[in-house]
């Protein structure tokens, strides 16, 4: 009886291995710690840098003013003071300025009337020019993340294509592990800064190999979109978590309080790898991958990557600019700088999973422009919020008409690998991440400069004009041409039509079966 309660353990481990949902689960899961530590600084560093920097400066300065009171004492006998409690000048002699010392009166302060600051009642924050300066600080802080991610994807797709992915991805735990720790111990914007590029490279890990292992587990068409979609609603889930959860646990916990958590739940995702996708065994692809400079001059695999870029810049110039524009504007508590960014979160999950399936019918091209053309829209009626409840009707269209792109575009990927090159999925789904990350590398650094030069309202205009302007774009992959290597083998079928690539594998797989060589000859 004990030998055999002690082989299930085994015999379940030997069984999730061969289980592709438990793969999508692995997937599910490191996107959604990825996409929640990305969100999560999101409410937390304009206002830590704020209170820590502003704040402090100014707190150690204001004593300051009340010390050279002192030399009020020795003004000449006749002397002419004006108050600024009923604004008007009186004539004191030396002996009554020390009285009106006791009351409080201070010939050395600045001519501000006190009368100055009784305007910010509710909460707005003080220095303007602060401020201005803050959102390209902190645009820069938050696009560190995507730079870094640019730079290193292309070298992950390489090293996907000869490893396999199952290392790549447990590479990406441990540095977002590291990263998540450096964000909850970090006091200064240069620490913040490096944690965050840290983080860049962990993503790149993570979302390369984990989007091509999804691709090469699900070879039907229309099972790998449904997979993109529920991988993707993990991404959704934790943007959704993200910014909500980092603004409530800021405000009643502490600054480290988020981070602890999404490092105790990184180990948590760790050790579901270990025991599901055995990172220390290699297995590179059987059969070599396209290149990336080929695959970079695909003009259909150009059009769906920009379709990514665009659309989620749109959300990434939001990120470190709408925060600072609520402060200024509706005089926004904490908490609510991440709870704005709710109802994108909510129609972004929404979005992934519906379209997930019902882009397949309608047709991915079309989700796709439509979708765009939305994510316009709802970036012009941003600057007409007055308040936190003005922003839930175009946030939330934002984030489903981004959902809509995002569920079409990536299975589009790999449906373009398999119609026209190579099935092999990690240099194409290197590029899909880094053209997501092209609109959150450029979208938060160019956004805070142009805030800071025209204004918010004017930078919500530029993009959401530029996300209609590219939307008829996606007419073009509404029936993309296959190579004739392709066409040919996928003839037999439906020409031009295939969805399903199982015929594809399985010539890969077993090159020497009867069938295989007929098909080969009539390729020929």
């Amino acid at each position: 009886m004990p030998p055999v309660a002690e082989r299930v353990p085994w015999r379940w481990l030997a069984a999730g291995r061969a289980s592709r949902r438990l793969v999508l689960v692995v997937v599910f899961v490191a996107l959604l710690l990825d996409n929640m530590l990305l969100t999560v600084v999101v409410p937390i560093v304009p206002t830590f840098l704020y209170t820590t920097e502003y704040e402090g400066a100014n707190s150690s300065v204001a004593p300051a003013p009340t010390e050279p009171a002192l030399p009020a004492l020795k003004a000449p006998p006749f002397s002419s003071m004006f108050s600024y409690f009923d604004n008007t000048t009186v004539t004191a002699s030396g002996s009554a300025s020390a009285a009106e010392l006791a009351n409080g009166t201070e010939s050395s302060r600045p001519p501000q009337p006190p009368a100055s600051s009784p305007p910010l009642p509710s909460g707005c924050p003080e220095g303007e020019e602060y401020l201005a300066k803050e959102n390209v600080r902190v645009g820069l802080l938050f696009a560190s993340k995507a730079l870094i991610q640019l730079v290193v994807n292309p070298s992950v797709g390489l090293l996907t294509n000869r490893i396999g992915y199952h290392i790549p991805m447990f590479i990406g735990f441990i540095i977002m592990f590291l990263s998540t720790v450096m964000f909850a111990f970090s006091g200064t914007y240069t620490l913040l800064f490096i944690a965050r590029a840290l983080q860049g490279i962990g993503s790149s890990f993570s979302s390369v190999a984990g989007l091509g292992m999804l691709a090469s587990v699900y070879t039907d068409d229309f099972e790998r979109g449904n997979a993109m979609g529920i991988a993707l609603g993990g991404l959704a889930l934790g943007v959704l978590i993200g910014a909500p959860f980092g603004s409530v646990m800021y405000e009643f916990v502490g600054k480290s309080s988020p981070f602890l958590v999404l490092a105790f739940l990184a180990l948590l995702d760790g050790a579901l790898q270990l025991c599901i996708l055995q990172p220390s065994k290699i297995s590179p692809e059987s059969t070599k991958g396209t290149p990336l400079s080929t695959l970079l001059r695909d003009p259909y695999i150009l059009v769906a990557a920009g379709a990514l870029c665009f659309s989620n810049m749109g959300v990434a110039m939001l990120e470190p600019t709408l925060p600072i524009w609520m402060m200024q504007t509706m005089c926004s508590p904490k908490w609510q700088l991440g709870m704005a960014f709710l109802p994108a979160s909510i129609s972004y999950l929404i979005g992934t999973n519906l379209f997930g399936i019902l882009a397949n019918k309608m047709g991915r091209w079309l989700c796709s422009l439509i979708g765009m053309a939305v994510v316009g829209i709802s970036l012009l009626c941003v600057p007409l919020a007055k308040n936190i409840y003005g922003l839930i009707g175009p946030n939330g269209g934002l984030g489903f008409a981004i959902g809509m792109v995002d569920s079409s575009m990536m299975p589009i990927m790999g449906y373009l690998v398999d119609l026209r090159h190579t099935s092999v999925y990690g240099n194409v789904y290197a590029i899909a991440d880094v053209a997501f990350c092209m609109g959150f590398a450029i979208g938060p650094s160019a956004g805070g400069a142009i805030v800071r030069a025209i204004g918010f309202p004017s930078l919500m205009i530029i993009i959401g004009v530029i996300n209609i302007a590219y939307a008829p774009l996606c007419w073009y992959l509404r029936n993309p041409p296959a190579t004739e290597e392709k066409i040919a083998i996928l003839s037999q079928e439906c020409p031009m039509q295939t969805k399903s690539y199982t015929t594809q594998k399985t010539l890969r797989d077993f090159p020497l079966t009867d069938d295989s060589d007929v098909e080969a000859e009539y390729a020929e």
